[in-house]
Parts: structure tokens; C-alpha cells; sequence
């Protein structure tokens, strides 16, 4: 199995930026698809992007559209979430979640292996 492995969450300015990254331990990465997901106090975890075994397809959720890149180095064993334009209602523990198989999904239930989340905190 993979375990996930998110970094790069921290406090940052409304408008400014933050890269997330998520290495993968274990197995290789190129196997799985791989989704971000995000989790505010008091709300449930929510798609933000993801990204299929290659790279080629991406989803975002329509409030990151713009905003969000996700991409993966399969060589790195590592997938990235940019994050520009940040607003406070980005506010969130950010989870890295992989799914077995090649196709992403955008539900937390279809996803099978979670790392322990990195907290993202954008102030107004």
C-alpha cells in the first residue's frame, strides 16, 4: 500500500501563495490516482483537485478554478497542489488522498489511502 505524505501548509496573507506537496511512501506513486481534499472546523472534507495516473486529467472544484493548479512527477514520486490568490475561506487541513486505479474520483469515500493533513491558514 501507499502512504501519502502531505507538506508546505502555513499561514499566509489573503492574495499570496502556497505549494503543497505530497510524497508517497511505499508503493510507487504513478499507480494511483490522487486527490486533495480539504476539511474546515465544523464542515466536511471537500474535493479541492485531482489528478489521474498520468497527470494528463485534472478536476477542481469551481471554488479553486483559477486559483489552483494540481500536477505529479511521477519520477518524484510526489504531486503538488499550487495554490494562488489565496482567500481566508481557504482555510483548511488539506489532505493528500490516493485511490487505486488510474481514474480520480471526486468523493472522499472512493479514496483509499489518506495522509495526516496540513493545516492551511490564511489571514484577512
Amino acid at each position: 500500500q501507499v502512504q501519502p505524505v502531505e507538506s508546505g501548509g502555513g499561514l499566509v496573507q489573503a492574495g499570496g501563495s502556497l505549494r503543497l506537496s505530497c510524497a508517497a511512501h511505499g508503493r510507487i506513486f504513478s499507480s494511483y490516482a490522487v486527490g486533495w481534499f480539504r476539511q474546515a472546523p465544523g464542515k466536511e472534507r471537500d474535493i479541492v483537485a485531482a489528478i489521474n495516473w498520468s497527470g494528463d486529467r485534472q478536476y477542481y472544484a469551481d471554488s479553486v478554478k483559477g486559483r489552483f493548479t494540481i500536477s505529479r512527477d511521477n519520477a518524484e514520486n510526489t504531486v503538488y497542489l499550487q495554490m494562488n490568490t489565496l482567500k481566508p475561506e481557504d482555510t483548511a487541513v488539506y489532505y493528500c488522498a490516493a485511490r487505486s486505479g488510474m481514474v480520480f474520483a471526486t468523493t472522499a469515500r472512493n479514496y483509499d489511502y489518506w495522509g495526516q493533513g496540513t493545516q492551511v491558514t490564511v489571514s484577512s
